[in-house]
């Protein structure tokens, strides 16, 4: 096994993954005025809510559908009789629906940035590095599906399933199933894993808001009383 490998697939995942929960947590302890997403509506309105909801309705698809495709055990599968040819097709298609729904709500989310000079003077270029960090991600990761319709017979997919299992249980081998993956995967990943990185230094904190939110399901009402 290369070194590169090895620290790519070996080690950066935990660098990753540290920055982004230590990171986020003393941000909210220190920064809690940032903690927020930075709507840009009132300054220009452009195509902001046609953008929003292709993004977030992609990006949020694709998120759980890689947290689940990757970490269910592969036992699970074979037990429901799903088999990792037919796992990887539906990966594909449903992979390809949702990145370009995704990609579209990102080009119309940057491109609103860039236009409006107003809006343009008050973006950071963090705003920016995001928006165009994302897109190169999805398109490796649209790239991808043209490399698995040469071999759908699922075998590159159960290494990456192997792979991010291993990882997330803290298993040293985890880098011999990146060994041989296709260059275009490796790529998707590496940039995947780099965005978690820098995760915690930009807008996109407020992604923990959202999780959040879901515990106001079982607030106390809130009584409003005339005077």
């Amino acid at each position: 096994m290369n070194t590169f490998n090895q620290f790519f697939f070996g080690i950066y995942p935990y660098i990753c993954l540290a920055v982004f929960f230590l990171g986020s947590l003393v941000r909210f302890d220190r920064e809690q005025y940032s903690w927020k997403s930075d709507s840009s509506q009132i300054l220009y309105d452009g195509r902001l809510r046609l953008g929003n909801i292709l993004f977030h309705v992609g990006i949020l698809a694709i998120f759980f559908g890689h947290l689940f495709g990757l970490l269910t055990p592969l036992w699970f599968w074979d037990a429901i009789g799903v088999s990792h040819g037919a796992k990887q097709i539906f990966a594909m298609v449903m992979g390809g629906v949702f990145g370009i729904i995704a990609m579209i709500g990102l080009i119309i989310l940057l491109q609103r940035r860039l236009k409006s000079e107003r809006l343009a003077a008050n973006s950071t270029w963090r705003d920016k590095l995001v928006l165009i960090w994302l897109i190169i991600t999805l398109s490796l990761g649209l790239l991808t599906i043209f490399v698995s319709m040469g071999h759908t017979d699922g075998e590159e997919m159960v290494k990456l399933m192997r792979w991010a299992q291993h990882i997330v249980t803290f298993r040293g081998s985890a880098p011999v199933y990146m060994e041989d993956v296709n260059i275009l995967f490796k790529l998707h990943i590496f940039m995947g894993m780099t965005f978690f990185l820098i995760f915690p230094f930009t807008r996109m904190v407020h992604v923990w808001s959202g999780f959040a939110s879901v515990a106001y399901l079982g607030r106390a009402w809130q009584l409003v009383r005339r005077r």
